[in-house]
C-alpha cells in the first residue's frame, strides 16, 4: 500500500491512500490534536505508539473557533494547546465528548464547567513544566532586580543608562499559591539566600517555607510570585485594595494567569513605584496587542507567555496528554 498524506495539514500515525484514508479515519479517529506547532507535532508524531488510538494532528497553530468542527470532524476528543472553544462552537462538534488541554488553566479558553453540563469533559495536564516555569519565573524576578531589559533597550539606542539594581540574597520572596511551581521556586530562592514565606488556599507546610495569611505576605515580601490557577473565585485577587498592601518598592512576578490581577491597578502602582518593577508573562489579553500601556513602562519586563516553553517541559507536556487519549479512548463509542 503506498502511504500519503490525505491533507497537507492534517496528519496522523496511520494514512491510507485515496478513499481508504477517509474511511480509516471515519472509523477509526478517536482524537484529533487540532492546533500543534511544528514542535509539538514533532514530539507527538514521535511518542505515538503502535496500538495507540488514531490520533490526527493538525499541523496549523491559529485555528478561529468557527474551523473546529470543520477540524475535528466526528472525533470524540479534541487535543487544544491555545484555540479558544466557545460553548456555541462546542456544541457544534457532535462527536466531541472530551477536550485535552495542554496545561492547567483551561478556564482561559473555554468554560469548563458549562460543558461539563453539555458531557463534555476536559482533562488538564498538570506538573509536566514546573521546573520550566519557576525557572521562568526566578529569571524574571533577577532581570526586574537589575532592570536588566530597561537597559538592554536603552543601549541598543545608542544610550549607556547605568541603573542600580537590588540584590536578591537576603530579601523575601512571597508566593501566592503553593504548588509544583512554586515549590520549585522556593528551592531556587532558598538556594540564593533569600527567605520564602507563603500562603496558599488550603494548609500546606514546608520545614523551609513559612506559611502565613496573605495579607502578611503582600505586606512583608520583597518580592511577590504568583502560583494560582484561574477560577472564579481567584478571578481578579490581586484586586485594587490588595494591591495598596502590597509592600512599596515590592518586585511583582507573575507567570500564572493575567486575570488573577487588577491590570488598570497594577499600572498605576507601577506609575507611582509602589510596585518597584513587574516582570510579567502572563496578561489579560493575549496575545498583549501592539502598544498596550504595559508596553510603555520602563519598569516592566515582558515575555509572551513561554515560560513553559521547553523542550524537556514540551516532551513531558505531550507525554501525559497521549496517556489521557489512551485512557479516554477505550471509552468513547
Amino acid at each position: 500500500m503506498e502511504l500519503v498524506p490525505r491533507r497537507a495539514t492534517l496528519h496522523s500515525c496511520w494514512y491510507g491512500a485515496g478513499n481508504e484514508w477517509e474511511t480509516h479515519r471515519r472509523k477509526a479517529l478517536r482524537a484529533v490534536f487540532v492546533d500543534a506547532t511544528d514542535t509539538l507535532a514533532a514530539i507527538a508524531e514521535r511518542q505515538l505508539k503502535a496500538g495507540d488510538p488514531v490520533v490526527a494532528i493538525n499541523r496549523q497553530p491559529t485555528i478561529t473557533p468557527p474551523e473546529l468542527p470543520d477540524v475535528l470532524g466526528d472525533a470524540q476528543i479534541a487535543v487544544i494547546d491555545h484555540t479558544h472553544l466557545p460553548m456555541d462552537i462546542a456544541l457544534a462538534c457532535e462527536a466531541l465528548k472530551h477536550v485535552v488541554f495542554l496545561g492547567t488553566g483551561p478556564q482561559s479558553y473555554m468554560d469548563v464547567y458549562a460543558l461539563a453540563q453539555k458531557g463534555i469533559t476536559v482533562h488538564i495536564v498538570k506538573g509536566y513544566g514546573d521546573t520550566a516555569v519557576a525557572e521562568c519565573a526566578f529569571a524574571l524576578m533577577w532581570a526586574s532586580a537589575k532592570s536588566l531589559a530597561n537597559m538592554d533597550r536603552a543601549m541598543r539606542a545608542g544610550e549607556w543608562r547605568r541603573t542600580d539594581g537590588i540584590q536578591l540574597t537576603g530579601k523575601t520572596l512571597g508566593l501566592i499559591g503553593f504548588g509544583g511551581i512554586a515549590a520549585e521556586l522556593a528551592r531556587m530562592a532558598l538556594g540564593c539566600g533569600m527567605k520564602v514565606i507563603a500562603w496558599n488556599r488550603t494548609p500546606k507546610s514546608r520545614a523551609d517555607v513559612e506559611f502565613t495569611d496573605l495579607d502578611s505576605v503582600l505586606a512583608r515580601s520583597d518580592f511577590l510570585s504568583l502560583h494560582l490557577l484561574l477560577t472564579e473565585e481567584t478571578r481578579g485577587m490581586i484586586s485594587r485594595d490588595r494591591i495598596a498592601k502590597i509592600k512599596p518598592g515590592a518586585i511583582l512576578v507573575n507567570t500564572a494567569r493575567g486575570a488573577l490581577v487588577d491590570e488598570e491597578a497594577m499600572v498605576e502602582a507601577l506609575r507611582s513605584r509602589r510596585i518597584r518593577h513587574a516582570g510579567l508573562d502572563v496578561y489579560a489579553v493575549e496575545p498583549l496587542p501592539a502598544g498596550h500601556v504595559l508596553t510603555t513602562l520602563e519598569n516592566v519586563t515582558l515575555s509572551a507567555h513561554s515560560a513553559f516553553r521547553t523542550q524537556e517541559a514540551s516532551e513531558n507536556l505531550i507525554r501525559i496528554a497521549l496517556d489521557h487519549c489512551r485512557r479516554i479512548a477505550p471509552t468513547c463509542k
